[in-house]
C-alpha cells in the first residue's frame, strides 16, 4: 500500500512538473508573441512633405544620443542593413539641419546623435522616424524624448511585406 501511494505522488508529481512546464511554454510563447508586435505607425509627421532622403550621417549635434534596435515581428530578431531616417525640430522648426540617416547593423542597432530636439506648439520634444527595408513594411513613427533625457532607447518592430 505504502508503494502504491508512492507511485501515485509521483505520477502526481510528473504530470504536475509537466503541466508547468507546458503552461511555461504557452506563456513563454505569448510573450514573445506579445513582445514581437509590429510597431504601430505614428503619422508621417514632417515627411509627408519631402520624402525620405535624408544625409547619411549619425550625429547633427551634440545633447542628446537615442539608441534604437529594429526587430521582425515574425520571431524577434534583430534586422540589418534597415535604412532609419530621423528628423527633429530645432528653434526654428524643421530644416535640413535636422535630419540624419542610419543603416542598422548586423545586430539590428543603430545610433543617432544630435541636440536635444525642441518642443513646439505645446508639443513634448520628439525624434521623428521613417523606417525602410524592402522585405518590410514602411513604418512611420516618432520617439518622445522625456524632459531633461540626454540619452533614449527605442525598440522597433518591422512586419515582412506579404
Amino acid at each position: 500500500m505504502l508503494s502504491t501511494m508512492l507511485r501515485m505522488l509521483a505520477c502526481l508529481a510528473t504530470a504536475g512538473a509537466v503541466a508547468v512546464g507546458l503552461a511555461l511554454t504557452t506563456s513563454g510563447a505569448m510573450s514573445a508573441t506579445r513582445l514581437c508586435q509590429p510597431t504601430e505607425g505614428y503619422g508621417a509627421g514632417p515627411f509627408q512633405q519631402s520624402p525620405l532622403s535624408a544625409p547619411r550621417r549619425a550625429k547633427i549635434g551634440t545633447g542628446h544620443v537615442l539608441n534604437g534596435r529594429i526587430l521582425r515581428a515574425t520571431d524577434c530578431k534583430p534586422i540589418a542593413g534597415v535604412l532609419v531616417v530621423l528628423w527633429q525640430a530645432g528653434p526654428n522648426g524643421y530644416g535640413p539641419r535636422g535630419r540624419g540617416s542610419v543603416v542598422t547593423d548586423r545586430s539590428g542597432r543603430f545610433r543617432f546623435e544630435g541636440p536635444v530636439p525642441a518642443s513646439y506648439t505645446g508639443r513634448q520634444p520628439h525624434i521623428h522616424i521613417a523606417v525602410s527595408h524592402p522585405d518590410y513594411e514602411e513604418l512611420l513613427t516618432r520617439y518622445l524624448v522625456r524632459r531633461g533625457a540626454n540619452a533614449g532607447r527605442i525598440t522597433l518592430v518591422l512586419a515582412p511585406l506579404l
